[in-house]
């Protein structure tokens, strides 16, 4: 086990990072945390900052000196950078589990072998193979860029040859997926730690609604027949398991009419999981740090129902909000991540607000966004996103 006192590693400086590092500092460990931006939320923070290119090998050496083990805010991390730090220090997760979820091609043939169901989707290289695709798919699709698609972006909804044409030429003829737009009843998330000793524990599954291809609104536990969300823990652990896993896992589904659609693996703290700061016994970034340093994995069970709600930085266009519609909700905590820029969607923080039932968290929810979006006179969201509790 690597003890407190220890100085522990993450590549990348965002938001993850930052609550990695208040998780790992609160436990008594020092943060060393490697991303370009001066600035960098998590950067600020940490004991240690080293502002370099991930793939900046001088600065990769200096990382792993510095810490006794290393882990990562987010797939996109160049698989190299990992297997070099992996050559003298512990790095949960992998390079061999990052590099498949960071490639929608590797991806979904890898769920596949898994035996697990997706969304159906044709593999896309040049516009000969695109044409062959949207014949074979029919109706609207969604063209994704292979890699470094996240929160929306390096995707586009297409309905004709030529919108999927523009797109897939907006992408750089870069390898796409094509998939099939299925009709959705719900999405979901599954978030679990699991140790270098095969050892998981699994929160409960989470119910997720998306504005714009950005996660708006994260509901503790999902409303979903419990026959659906015992398929996703099922599959989510199998997934843990095929990858050799150690570290903390998400996983998102589709449901559409009533079948269970995986949609994408995240080798990492995923942002539905932020509702586990203040829901459960232990945190996902609190499991993250025990992955890590081989301790024994911490307590998921979930304390009461909760709902989160992402800030982004459209709410900041008429000046900065006025977080007393917050703070004055006893049972409503406010997370800000540090970051100086407010822009149109850009994720600036979060509020998860609890109750005694899904109901009683969700109206109390979309009560607090009502007062928020009204004291800020934000233009571009008039109406919250309501979860099926609130709504009745």
């Amino acid at each position: 086990m690597i003890l407190p006192g220890a100085t522990l590693g993450v590549v990348g400086g965002g938001q993850l990072g930052r609550m990695f590092a208040i998780a790992a500092q609160r436990m008594g460990y020092r943060v060393a945390v490697l991303d370009p931006d001066p600035d960098s939320p998590a950067g600020r923070l940490a004991e240690f900052h080293l502002e370099a290119d991930y793939a900046d090998r001088q600065a990769l050496d200096e990382l792993a000196r510095l810490c006794a083990a290393v882990t990562v805010e987010f797939e996109n991390v160049p698989a190299e950078s990992l297997e070099r730090l992996a050559r003298t220090r512990p790095v949960r997760p992998g390079a061999a589990a990052v590099a498949i979820a960071q490639d929608r091609i590797r991806e979904k043939r890898f769920l596949a072998e898994c035996g697990l169901t997706g969304v159906p989707f044709s593999v896309v290289r040049d516009r000969s193979e695109l044409a062959v695709a949207l014949a074979r798919l029919g109706g609207s699709a969604v063209l994704k860029r292979a890699r470094l698609g996240y929160d929306g972006k390096g995707q586009v909804r297409v309905r004709s040859f030529a919108e999927a044409l523009a797109a897939f030429e907006g992408f750089g003829g870069e390898p796409c997926v094509l998939e099939k737009l299925c009709a959705l009843q719900t999405e979901i998330s599954v978030v679990l730690a699991r140790g270098a000793d095969g050892a998981t524990v699994v929160y409960p599954a989470i119910e997720n609604r998306h504005r714009r291809g950005i996660l708006d609104t994260s509901l503790i536990p999902a409303r979903a027949p419990r026959a659906v969300t015992r398929a996703a823990v099922d599959a989510t652990v199998r997934i843990a398991g095929a990858l050799d896993y150690v570290g903390v896992l998400a996983v998102e589904f589709f449901v559409s009419n009533g079948r269970l659609l995986v949609n994408e693996i995240a080798p990492r703290p995923h942002n539905s999981g932020h509702v586990t700061l203040d829901a459960c016994v232990s945190s996902q970034f609190e499991q993250q740090v025990r992955a890590l340093c081989g301790l024994p994995l911490g307590d998921p069970a979930l304390l009461c129902p909760a709902v989160m709600t992402n800030l982004l930085g459209d709410l900041w266009a008429l000046g900065a909000p006025r977080w007393e519609a917050i703070l004055r909700e006893p049972r409503a905590k406010l997370h800000l991540y540090g970051k100086r820029a407010a822009r149109p969607g850009r994720k600036m923080g979060h509020f998860t607000c609890l109750g005694d039932t899904r109901d009683e968290a969700s109206a109390r929810a979309v009560k607090v966004w009502r007062i928020l979006v009204r004291k800020a006179k934000a233009p571009r969201r008039s109406r919250p996103v309501q979860h099926a509790a609130a709504r009745g």
